[in-house]
């Protein structure tokens, strides 16, 4: 039951991004560049996004248990350090250069374009390069 909730979570995410044209790297650049043609439009998307998330996060921080009966894992940090704000920094240089974040990749990932698939390596090269650090800094 939880693969096939996973699954379901996966097409509905997928299927909301691209509606909402997050898969569009031309719409996500021309999000960001405020000081040009901006199109707020995404901005929308994301407020409409916090508006509907707010109400299920309030009632999952006060479970210890999910619906499907796993322990909520929720993040527990509260705190910015070095490596949140060097990360947030890094995704958003990659945003900015290639108009697609990790979501909105898998989405588009079967169409076949180079760019994406070059940007997906990308992100998997970052993230084994991550994993060598982390493994030395939990010794």
């Amino acid at each position: 039951m939880n693969k096939l909730t996973a699954l379901l979570a996966g097409i509905l995410f997928g299927l909301g991004l691209l509606l909402a044209g997050m898969a569009n790297p031309q719409k996500v650049l021309a999000f960001l560049d405020v000081s040009g043609a901006w199109d707020p439009s995404l901005a929308l998307v994301m407020v409409g996004a916090i508006a509907v998330a707010i109400g299920p996060m309030a009632w999952a921080r006060r479970q210890s248990r999910s619906i499907l009966g796993n322990p909520m894992q929720l993040p527990m940090k509260h705190s910015l350090d070095r490596r949140l704000i060097g990360g947030s920094v890094l995704f958003g240089i990659g945003w900015g250069i290639a108009g697609i974040c990790p979501g909105p990749a898998v989405a588009i990932l079967l169409t076949g374009h180079w760019q994406v698939i070059v940007f997906m390596l990308a992100m998997v090269a970052g993230m084994l390069l991550f994993t060598v650090p982390e493994a030395r800094r939990s010794r």
